[in-house]
């Protein structure tokens, strides 16, 4: 199989424009002696004669406009490449794999595709659930992009391997049944509820952030149920079962219990995404990060508007 030199072909393609090999010298910046010992390596290397003498001038054989017919379509496609590439340096167009945990999805990852979307459809995004700790082993692996978690259960700012970006400081509110006795409170002390049965999960961050706010407001909850998920535990509560603490951000959209604003030391939990160190540079990643950014910023607005979330939120 010959071995194809674009620069070349691209000088073979100029003489024919040119008509002269001096004519193509000037144009490619190049001496007549120089065109004429290229031409003559291409058609050593295709194996035919690609000029013939006609007077002073020299002429295209048919073999060379043969060579030069295939050769447009790649020089098309090369044009397309450069202006593919060139969208790819300026973020118009790339693929971002995201690892984000489940509550991230729906309140952070999918409204911030749907903003890509709009201003820069050709950043695809591909999603993929996953907890604190597979997002990051598979950021380190290289099979994804970009990972979103809790700021307590991301790498250390420290962490040479990565570069933590904050997004979102996500309150924590009280879901209570619909006719609990504080149902109409504007906000609610947890102390109030320290005789409540309370549903949080039995080990795990969650745990240790619902025993550690109400530790703070001066009783051990009476753990009446036990759930991982927010939609089993916003179920249980719906239910009359208990109350819990929910990230706002995990209840945006979902009904059937009434969400109230803690009154004192309001707890929040932050969220973060993390690339691997020096990746933020990257302009398709740098889109989605933009994106994350606008829609946290939105959504901060939002619960921050809404002040004591009303029944059903």
């Amino acid at each position: 199989m010959v071995e194809w030199d674009i620069r070349k072909l691209h000088i073979l393609r100029t003489l024919r424009e040119r008509g002269t090999v001096t004519a193509t010298a000037e144009a490619l910046r190049m001496t007549p002696s120089a065109v004429s010992q290229q031409l003559t390596n291409l058609a050593r290397q295709v194996g035919v004669p690609l000029l013939e003498a006609q007077g002073r001038r020299v002429r295209l054989t048919d073999a060379a406009r043969l060579v030069l017919r295939h050769a447009e379509a790649v020089f098309e496609q090369l044009e397309r490449a450069d202006a593919e590439l060139a969208a790819y340096v300026h973020g118009e167009v790339g693929e971002v794999r995201v690892a984000a945990f489940s509550t991230a999805v729906p309140a952070l990852v999918v409204p911030a595709v749907r903003v890509l979307r709009e201003a820069h459809p050709g950043v695809v995004v591909r999603v993929r659930e996953a907890e604190a700790g597979e997002a990051y082993e598979l950021l380190a692996g290289g099979e994804v992009d970009l990972a979103l978690s809790l700021a307590a259960q991301a790498p250390t700012v420290g962490d040479a391997r990565f570069t933590r970006v904050p997004l979102l400081a996500d309150p924590l509110d009280v879901a209570l049944p619909p006719g609990h006795r504080l149902a109409a409170a504007g906000q609610v002390r947890l102390a109030d509820l320290a005789g409540e049965d309370w549903i949080f999960g039995g080990s795990g961050p969650w745990s240790d952030i619902t025993r550690g706010a109400c530790e703070a407001a001066g009783f051990s909850p009476r753990q009446g149920h036990s759930a991982a998920g927010w939609t089993a535990i916003l179920a249980m509560v719906e239910a009359g079962m208990g109350v819990a603490l929910v990230p706002r951000m995990a209840a945006v959209g979902r009904g059937g219990v009434v969400m109230r604003e803690v009154a004192q030391g309001r707890p929040v939990r932050h969220v973060v995404a993390a690339v691997r160190k020096g990746a933020e540079a990257g302009a398709a990643v740098g889109r989605v990060l933009s994106a994350l950014r606008e829609t946290a910023a939105g959504l901060s607005e939002e619960c921050g508007s809404r002040g004591s979330p009303a029944s059903g939120a």
